[in-house]
């Protein structure tokens, strides 16, 4: 296996910004400060990286095998079931997206080991109910927003939960909001303190406006147009990363298309984005939604056969992933199962396995909700669980659009789904066996 191998499209993305912070004390890129990343995987590859992308990759797949323990952990936790937790790491640990991403230098591994952690802590404060765990949890998210953005809301979400579930315990009841608010907002306020004083800009990181221009509005424009998505992001000059910071609304494309903005700001120029777009979707908020439900099913349902295969076909990573594309007419789908009959039936066998994992999880909720674990289950652990992947995929589906919205958007979720299946499969068995 080649360096490139080891290398995404969002890789230097990361690099730039954390080798300029790491040496020169700046996070930025392209000679202004970086605001689509957050510090905490770029800091985090350029100190890996300094021996070598092969060091960091090895090291990538070290924080993948601490993920399995994780898993088994946070099973444990929520099912107090030893054998279920070793069941979700052995579907976890074959889990094709995982897998894929062990090796590649993306933030993907970093930010679900650190996430994983930090659930575990959850599920232990649940059950021992300590608010120094609940501290330590809450001081996890922080780094893991840092890591990777898409938990910025998920604090909140997490505050009120609390407050639910320990409703009937006035001791706790606005402490354990407080304590986990305490120790999240201000490592987000830091950093959003750090891009008004830097740019003038308000947000936390700039990748959700540009999701939102470059994906969500372009993709319902096509709708609106009848016309395919990837015309019409190819029209706003979105391409690949490779190479560059990915600020693409301070190149020259994006200026030619509005050269009115070329004595702006920042955030200027972000803020003319997001309204934009916003703008848009309120417009045709049902149309949006539409696309939003669909890319969730891609998301959901995607077999993901390209994360493993690109280990196996490093020279051609994209072989797999264009069998069933709805740009894609019936003979040009049938003539690449022609060509390639393995690959129709890799996609086929990883559609039956992910159904069936799927299957297994929801007889996990179904045996759950009839009280069939005895006892062995925490419910407000499993409610921790299911609200969380709920958040994770909605917040995928707003913002991953078009041809974006893939599989990998979904890896988050999996341990909780491992974990399930091996408690339906489990509890299934044990009650077949009786």
């Amino acid at each position: 296996m080649g360096v490139s191998a080891l290398l995404h499209s969002d890789t230097y993305t990361y690099l730039i910004p954390g080798r300029n912070l790491l040496l020169h004390g700046q996070f930025m890129a392209d000679g202004v400060p970086d605001l689509l990343r957050t510090p905490g995987y770029p800091l985090f590859l350029a100190v890996t990286s300094l021996g070598g992308f092969p060091l960091a990759s090895a090291i990538n797949q070290l924080l993948s095998a601490l993920t399995l323990i994780l898993v088994w952990k946070l099973g444990r936790a929520v099912f107090q079931d030893e054998r279920i937790a070793l069941g979700a790491v052995w579907l976890f640990a074959f889990e094709p997206i995982a897998m894929g991403s062990s090796f590649v230098l993306t933030s993907e591994t970093l930010f679900l080991a650190i996430f994983l952690l930090c659930m575990e802590r959850l599920a232990a404060f649940l059950r021992g109910r300590d608010l120094r765990v609940l501290a330590v949890a809450g001081l996890l998210l922080g780094v893991t927003t840092l890591v990777r953005p898409v938990t910025y809301y998920l604090p909140v979400a997490l505050a009120a939960g609390l407050f639910v579930v320990l409703a009937r315990i006035p001791t706790l009841r606005w402490k354990a909001p407080a304590v986990l608010l305490i120790c999240v907002i201000p490592w987000l306020a830091a950093w959003q303190i750090r891009n008004r004083l830097e740019t003038g800009y308000h947000g936390f990181t700039s990748i959700s406006d540009a999701a939102l221009y470059y994906l969500s509005a372009a993709c319902l424009a096509a709708r609106l147009e009848h016309r395919p998505a990837n015309d019409v992001i190819e029209e706003l000059q979105y391409g690949d990363y490779a190479g560059n910071s990915g600020q693409s609304y301070l190149f020259a494309p994006y200026l030619a298309q509005h050269p009115e903005q070329a004595g702006w700001s920042q955030a200027q120029r972000l803020a003319f984005m997001h309204d934009s777009s916003v703008s848009l979707i309120k417009a045709h908020l049902g149309t949006y939604l539409g696309l939003c439900a669909k890319d969730l099913v891609t998301i959901v349902f995607y077999p993901g056969v390209y994360y493993f295969d690109r280990s196996l076909h490093p020279k051609h990573p994209g072989h797999t992933s264009g069998i069933f594309n709805e740009s894609q007419s019936i003979s040009k789908m049938y003539a690449k199962v022609q060509a390639d009959p393995f690959l129709a039936v890799e996609t086929a066998l990883s559609w039956m396995v992910l159904l069936a994992v799927y299957l297994l999880a929801a007889r996990a909720l179904w045996l759950a909700a009839r009280g069939s674990f005895h006892g062995s289950l925490h419910s407000a652990s499993l409610w921790l669980l299911l609200g969380v992947s709920v958040y994770f995929l909605a917040v995928s589906a707003a913002l991953v659009q078009g041809p974006l919205a893939t599989a990998r958007y979904r890896l988050p979720v999996m341990p909780v789904v491992c974990i399930l299946a091996a408690a339906g499969f489990q509890r299934s068995k044990a009650m077949w066996q009786s």
